[in-house]
């Protein structure tokens, strides 16, 4: 629920469960052929859970994102596996939101499973791009497709091939959620800036916090997005982000940027927009973000900022990219004193003394000539086909001072049979040149994306090199995504880097192991199971898991594990997968009655121990739905919680025909609580013809 002060929205249990029970459904319908045993007791507790959600509410709405929904304006953290599972499911069918109706049934819920589960990458027909009849061919349960064709998202003219899906995805996520409380379900999503900053500017202050962060997440994925997008596919969405930056009302940005006192997110955010929005949003951004921080920026330094975004943004054409790299520039400097009171402190005060005192970079000469600029000497190289030692001598230069964007570009209008442009490229496209630029800060990530297909195998020693001497988290993700792109065949480097006595290298190495899927032939990562760090051992569970000989050893260590976020994680992999290993079970017995864990921790124990089908796992659930007797001898339930639901049902879907677990299920069949005979009815469900 909308948390108050600086904390965080999150789901409510109830929508927290009935997410994890899709997911869990989902998953058997995609596994199990039709006619299975297990897929109409999956159904059926979906469409319980659906039916206690819609209970107090008409209809109930999934947000679909990359790896993550929003329900009710909350997004699920995009880490947690079952949930970012069931995302990425619904994403691959193009699929932008699923309603659900009061009234579902049992049956209505199975058909649509059963088409939900078919794989769209498999079957090359995700359902977003199929025929509008077939997402409404259920009464109480419709599916939205996320349709690119109304974006425009590329110049006109622009190939097809050339939309930027990813880019697309967000800006039309954040359109259906700042339009949320104000179009039908079956109307089309305006897309126009004007229009959803109208939408942001009135929504109602009853559910800021959760609307907030919402709208916020969205924005942060598309600076992030932007940072990394290319040219082609980049200069609309930079445009379209732009233009609702610049119409939002300042009380209204400021709000945003604020995000419930995060300061981290904050800043953040701030440095993402720096890499990737056009520069007058980048303005705005920075003032709103002085505001919401009570800090204060001087007038003069508000107006030299003012100045360098207009020459970025109306200037000459050899000006402008100076203007937007100096802007950008001195933005990331100002942040580095961002915490302090002082308007000029630290490094944002040498800054502006640099600035002031700075000559300029070639100083004409006595006789009133300029030293020979290394970008000209390359360029006319090029232009004339003649490379020679002074040539390559400028090349490096220009790698030097950080303009190597600049040379490539020259580089791509040069046809590849020239023959300067290829002794050219084999100067660059060295492993060398990319460890310069993955060591220099702010790396250039887009330059570095060009660069490194050129380079090769080569290139992942210097990244994986300043991955593990990087310091910011920014950093750090930009290079593991930059190696992931690399592909498959940069696994065995990784490998060998595993042993490394740093905990976060060898976590690092695991985390980009577990994007270059599939695993080597004979890999295993069960010796890291067993790290004396729990983040090792977390990421070692999920890159284990992946690996079907080794899932059963890296669920038992992982449910055993004492650090609570590799236990949680363990919990929720056994629940989705509907596997619990026999040596795990006494290990899961104490965690679900230690009252040190969380109740959700213990409930999903719970819910583990009914996947379990080793005898110890039913004495646990008896123990766990027993209260002792009443004055007359009768066999009585604990009071309702959390636990004795998962227990009620653990024992209904798997234990129906144990006769102490029939006498359980029958007494909490009799009781007065809907939820607890629901749970003790389940089984039953699935097993009506």
């Amino acid at each position: 629920m909308p948390a108050s002060g600086g904390e965080r929205a999150t789901l409510s249990r109830d929508l927290a469960d009935f997410l994890i029970e899709l997911s869990i459904a989902l998953h058997k319908h995609a596994m199990y052929p039709e006619g299975h045993p297990s897929l109409a007791p999956a159904a059926a507790g979906v469409t319980r859970r659906a039916g206690l959600l819609l209970e107090d509410r008409a209809t109930l709405s999934l947000g679909v994102a990359r790896q993550q929904l929003v329900i009710e304006g909350v997004a699920t953290d995009p880490k947690h596996p079952v949930l970012a599972e069931l995302a990425a499911r619904l994403h691959r069918h193009h699929l932008g939101a699923v309603t659900f109706r009061r009234g579902v049934e049992a049956g209505e819920m199975a058909r649509v499973l059963k088409t939900l589960a078919v794989d769209a990458e498999r079957s090359g027909q995700p359902l977003g791009l199929g025929p509008p009849e077939r997402l409404r061919a259920w009464a109480c349960v419709q599916l939205h497709p996320l349709t690119y064709e109304r974006l425009e998202l590329v110049d006109d003219g622009a190939p097809a091939s050339e939309r930027g899906a990813r880019g697309a995805q967000l800006w039309v996520g954040l359109a259906r959620a700042a339009l949320a409380a104000q179009a039908g379900d079956d109307r089309p999503t305006p897309t126009e800036p004007a229009v959803i900053a109208r939408a942001i500017d009135d929504h109602p202050r009853t559910d800021a916090a959760a609307y907030d962060q919402v709208i916020v997440g969205y924005l942060l994925q598309i600076a992030d997005e932007l940072k990394t997008a290319g040219s082609a596919e980049g200069v609309a969405l930079r445009r379209r982000t732009s233009r609702l930056i610049g119409a939002l009302k300042p009380e209204t940005l400021r709000r945003l940027v604020e995000m419930g006192g995060d300061f981290v997110q904050r800043r953040n955010f701030v440095y993402d927009a720096t890499d990737g929005m056009a520069v007058d949003a980048v303005l705005d951004i920075v003032r709103a973000a002085a505001d919401s921080s009570h800090q204060t920026i001087s007038h003069s330094l508000v107006r030299m900022l003012s100045k360098l975004a207009a020459h970025a943004e109306g200037g000459v054409v050899e000006v402008r990219p100076q203007a937007d790299a100096a802007l950008r520039d001195q933005v990331r400097r100002l942040l580095q004193g961002w915490t302090l009171t002082d308007p000029n402190p630290g490094a944002y005060g040498a800054a502006l003394q640099r600035m002031a005192r700075a000559a300029p970079e070639r100083a004409p000469t006595a006789d009133g000539e300029h030293g020979t600029e290394p970008d000209r000497i390359v360029a006319m190289a090029l232009e004339v086909d003649a490379v020679n030692a002074h040539v390559l001598a400028a090349a490096d230069r220009v790698v030097r001072e950080g303009r190597l964007g600049q040379l490539l570009d020259a580089l791509a209008e040069v046809p590849e049979s020239q023959g300067a442009a290829p002794k050219v490229w084999a100067r660059l496209a060295t492993a060398d040149v990319v460890r310069q630029l993955a060591t220099r800060e702010p790396v250039d990530f887009k330059t570095l994306e060009r660069l490194v297909p050129r380079v090769g195998l080569p290139a992942a020693a210097p990244l994986l090199d300043a991955l593990a001497a990087a310091e910011a988290r920014g950093i750090r993700r930009g290079l593991l995504a930059q190696l992931a792109r690399m592909g498959p065949e940069i696994a065995p480097v990784v490998i060998r880097r595993l042993e490394d006595p740093r905990w976060y290298v060898t976590r690092n190495m695991l985390a980009l192991l577990e994007d270059l899927s599939p695993l080597p032939p004979g890999f295993s990562a069960a010796a890291y199971l067993r790290h004396a760090d729990p983040r090792v051992r977390w990421q070692a569970v999920k890159v284990q898991i992946k690996l079907p000989v080794e899932r059963d050893e890296a669920l038992a260590l992982g449910l055993q594990d004492p650090d609570p976020r590799t236990l949680r994680l363990a919990l929720g992999l056994a629940v989705a997968l509907q596997s619990c290993p026999d040596g795990a079970v006494s290990a899961l017995a104490g965690r679900a009655v230690d009252r040190a864990l969380p109740p959700d921790v213990r409930t999903l124990a719970v819910r583990a121990l009914g996947c379990a089908r080793a005898p110890a796992a039913l004495e646990v659930l008896l123990r766990l739905t027993s209260a002792g007797r009443t004055l007359f001898g009768r066999e009585k339930l604990p009071p309702k919680s959390a636990e004795l639901i998962a227990a009620l049902a653990g024992l209904a879907s798997a234990w129906q025909q144990e006769p102490r677990a029939r006498a359980v299920l029958r007494r909490a069949a009799a009781s007065s609580d809907p939820e607890i005979r629901a749970a003790a009815d389940a089984g039953d469900q699935g097993s009506a013809p």
